[in-house]
């Protein structure tokens, strides 16, 4: 199907990433507190209008990408598409907490659109621009932060918060119109099993896990909820293991999970993760933080918005031409270029942070570097697994992207509280950068080798095969 592609088709995709996953989770982060009054409910009430959405995509996401692999993407996107949609109206009308949490549930089911976009892109997209295309893909995971937050002023000021719901609305209904249009129709593919107690099990752990993970600091890491998640969570992992390594049709095929290419970008995609999230917390943090504090710039959350303003285009650009570096020197280089601007803009800023150009010069950076370390990875795991495994690879990729993500948030705000004042600040930008410093040894372990050539099986297709034979 390479070279079938209709016009704009990775565009859309990319639209239809930001609209169904990236600016639908990020919505709710500027106005929760408006969420809690209008909803009458608690500051925790309101948070898990961020919360459900988190964990309803984060077992969306590979298990779509799975049945994309199985029933084809074309036909798993729309219906992924249609059930994201439903889902932010429902919220957007919600009158009530558990109507809200339900139609963030259904919304979260939109990060599916990630691993079904780089399936349809292998499939359609000529091998010369198929990095470009990841690479493009992969930089909306970040816009969605930044976009929210420059329209989360005007629009609750004036029109109220459930229209920074309706947003998300207005571009998915075209957006799905044209999907239906654009993206074309696949090959048909043989008959397939879906392992849905793989599936049940893989959601029972991960729903587990990440709830004691963002609900750790609010009830305490070693209060008997936390550790009773944290139990259950590894009794249903090996539950899970253990059927995935019996069935003839894994949900998830967990050989291909040892294959060299496919762990380190795995590895590498956990701290870009992380780096991302804990400057999302700690920029904001310091410059909405008191004058008087003698190391907080005393201003508003616009200004916070600003500051992230420039990060978001730079990483949106950098994913954007990460393709081209790819094409010249290989991801592997790009990952290790990547991570290696993001650790530089980091320790920048645990080093100095005294004034508002500090924070921009360092947040750039951060952005940049990480829009190279976010395309690489997809790409490496394109390249590294093979055709009919593309969707479920790339959904674990983003889904450990995620677990980074609140690694990222979570540890952040523990270094802060621990270390008074100042230095939480400093000791936390310095953790990130050297988060992104460890990336560095495990870009150089990626195998070396270019894209496939038509027709044949690049070096790491080469060892996935290898390792799925019994």
């Amino acid at each position: 199907m390479a070279g079938q592609g209709g016009r704009g088709l990775v565009p859309l995709l990319a639209f239809l990433g930001v609209m169904a996953y990236s600016l639908s989770m990020a919505v709710v982060t500027p106005a929760l507190p408006q969420i809690q009054e209008g909803l009458n409910t608690t500051p925790a009430g309101a948070a898990w209008a961020l919360t459900a959405m988190t964990l309803s995509a984060a077992v969306a996401t590979p298990v779509a990408g799975r049945l994309g692999d199985l029933y084809g993407p074309r036909r798993v996107l729309l219906a992924v598409l249609v059930v994201a949609t439903a889902g932010t109206v429902v919220a957007a009308l919600a009158g009530t907490v558990p109507v809200m949490l339900a139609g963030r549930v259904l919304g979260g089911v939109g990060g599916g659109v990630f691993p079904l976009a780089y399936t349809i892109i292998r499939d359609v997209i000529p091998p010369a621009r198929t990095a470009a295309a990841v690479g493009l893909m992969s930089s909306m995971l970040g816009l969605g932060g930044a976009v929210s937050w420059c329209l989360a002023g005007p629009i609750i000021d004036f029109l109220g918060w459930r229209w920074l719901l309706w947003v998300p609305v207005i571009g998915l209904v075209p957006g799905v119109a044209l999907a239906w249009w654009i993206v074309p129709r696949p090959a048909p593919r043989p008959a397939a099993r879906v392992d849905w107690w793989g599936a049940v099990l893989f959601a029972a752990w991960l729903v587990a896990a990440l709830t004691a993970l963002t609900e750790g600091m609010d009830w305490g890491w070693t209060s008997p909820g936390v550790l009773g998640l944290l139990a259950l969570s590894a009794a249903m992992a090996g539950a899970w293991a253990w059927v995935e390594n019996r069935v003839r049709e894994p949900l998830i095929d967990l050989r291909l999970m040892r294959v060299r290419g496919v762990w380190t970008a795995n590895a590498a995609s956990l701290m870009s993760g992380y780096a991302l999230m804990a400057g999302g917390l700690l920029f904001p943090l310091l410059v909405q933080l008191p004058g008087d504090t003698g190391y907080g710039f005393g201003g508003t959350a616009t200004q916070a918005a600003l500051l992230q303003l420039p990060a978001s285009v730079g990483m949106t650009v950098a994913g954007m031409t990460a393709g081209l570096l790819d094409r010249r020197i290989g991801s592997r280089m790009v990952l290790f270029g990547g991570a290696l601007m993001t650790a530089l803009g980091y320790a920048f800023v645990a080093a100095q942070h005294e004034a508002m150009w500090h924070l921009y010069v360092g947040g750039l950076a951060r952005g940049i570097g990480l829009g190279f370390a976010y395309a690489a990875v997809a790409n490496l795991v394109v390249a590294a697994v093979p055709a009919e495994e593309t969707g479920v690879a790339t959904g674990i990729n983003t889904l450990i992207r995620t677990v980074g993500a609140s690694l990222g948030t979570q540890v952040s705000a523990v270094v802060i509280v621990v270390v008074p004042g100042e230095g939480g600040f400093t000791t936390g930008f310095a953790v990130s950068s050297a988060v992104m410093a460890a990336v560095l040894p495990l870009a150089l372990l990626v195998p070396r080798g270019r894209r496939r050539p038509a027709g044949g099986l690049s070096h790491a297709e080469g060892e996935c095969r290898a390792a799925a034979v019994p």
